[in-house]
């Protein structure tokens, strides 16, 4: 627990400093291809750099416009950024949009935030998320909304089925498995390891309960797989 601690002291300021690197590399360029090819070489350089690892079980789905994933570290965003074969829309909470160090990091790559309070924002984000899908991008959402403290997943939102309903979408469920024993920012450790992301079947999105089932497909498979650990 120690070491990992250091580790973590240690890559903060690297973090942030990567961050920052990123920001003035988005300022040279506005070609959004660009843009991801410099998230994701960020993203791989933190695993190089402090010594995680990827497992991927199963593949990524070619058809696949939306994918979800459960959340638990900051590790997920950068895991999906690294491995993912196409350009993620992010779709987050607009309170992330009113960190400064974000804002920034959202509008370059035109991520999405949404503003769940506001009925009245979803005309917009459906707006802004056609135009993603017409540029070829997939949306990447985390239906709990925001990171899970405990073994159980938190309840999925109704956002990605909103999304469904109005952009006819093919979903692809991604299990990400404890990834806050790797990066642990309430802690403040960090450890190297191997994180194992599962890709699932596409979501048969015609079954009404599809949300609520997926959610519990996904959470007896992350039992299963904590428990080959055990």
């Amino acid at each position: 627990m120690i070491y990992s601690k250091i580790k973590a002291v240690f890559y903060a300021p690297f973090f942030i400093l990567s961050v920052l690197l990123v920001f003035l590399a988005f300022c040279f360029t506005r070609s959004q291809h660009e843009i991801w090819q410099i998230r994701q070489k960020w993203a791989k350089l933190q695993g190089f750099i402090f010594g995680f690892d990827y497992e991927l079980e199963g593949e990524f789905e070619q058809e696949a416009s939306m994918i979800l994933m459960n959340h638990q570290s900051m590790l997920d965003i950068i895991a999906l950024e690294a491995l993912y074969p196409k350009n993620l829309a992010w779709i987050a909470k607009k309170e992330l949009k009113e960190l400064p160090i974000f804002k920034y990091a959202m509008i370059k790559p035109k991520l999405l935030c949404i503003d769940r309070k506001n009925p009245r924002d979803l005309v917009r984000i459906l707006k802004e998320a056609k135009q993603r899908l017409d540029e070829g991008r997939v949306l990447a959402i985390f239906p709990e909304g925001t990171r899970s403290k405990s073994d159980k997943m938190l309840k999925f939102q109704s956002g990605a089925k909103i999304l469904n309903e109005k952009l006819n979408l093919k979903i692809q469920p991604i299990l990400i498995v404890d990834s806050s024993k790797i990066l642990d920012s309430k802690s403040f450790s960090v450890k190297s390891g191997t994180l194992k992301l599962i890709c699932l079947p596409l979501v048969d999105a015609n079954d009404e309960h599809w949300l609520e089932n997926t959610r519990k497909q996904m959470q007896e498979r992350l039992e299963q797989e904590r428990s080959k650990i055990k």
